[in-house]
């Protein structure tokens, strides 16, 4: 097995566990927050679900400029319902899998740039961008929603082992 089949393996498993999260976002809430300085949930989701849309631009293209010059800067998706989290999350995950299978593992070591004009935030190999902020800010950001979802009284999905709601899973 290939490291970039290892690392598809890895990232299959985490968005199968992200996906279960995202269905259960409840409608009519888009608006809600735990704390004033917490993100709203709708926009939590929409993020959560704009993940997958890193892991391609990580393996095709060698850097990302968030606000290039003369551009309209990156704006991040705010989607209303649910269903349309749930379906960018598809497409976004759709395409980072058609970037995996293409990909070699020689990617991995190339570098990375995400910038914002002038401005380098960083550079890292693809590797190590696809792990931090891909993998991890995914579970990073799909435990936040675990907590949005118990506070609404929604059911917490199973993800490495049964949760309160679901067990045996």
């Amino acid at each position: 097995m290939t490291q970039m089949q290892a690392l598809l393996q890895e990232f299959e498993h985490e968005a199968a566990t992200t996906r279960r999260c995202l269905e259960r976002v409840p409608a009519g809430k888009h608006a809600w927050k735990p704390h004033p300085k917490s993100m709203a949930l709708g926009r939590l989701a929409s993020h959560l679900a704009e993940i997958p849309l890193w892991a391609s631009m990580t393996l095709l293209r060698d850097e990302l400029d968030m606000a290039p010059k003369g551009e309209k800067p990156h704006e991040s998706l705010n989607l209303e319902s649910p269903a349309e989290i749930v379906a960018h999350f598809d497409r976004y995950l759709a395409d980072a899998r058609e970037a995996f299978q293409k990909a070699q593992d020689a990617e991995l070591a190339r570098p990375w740039t995400l910038k914002g004009g002038d401005q380098v935030y960083f550079t890292m190999p693809k590797g190590a961008v696809l792990r931090s902020f891909v993998f991890s800010h995914m579970v990073h950001h799909r435990a936040q929603l675990g907590v949005y979802l118990r506070m609404n009284d929604v059911p917490v999905p199973s993800v490495y082992g049964p949760s309160a709601d679901e067990s045996g899973m």
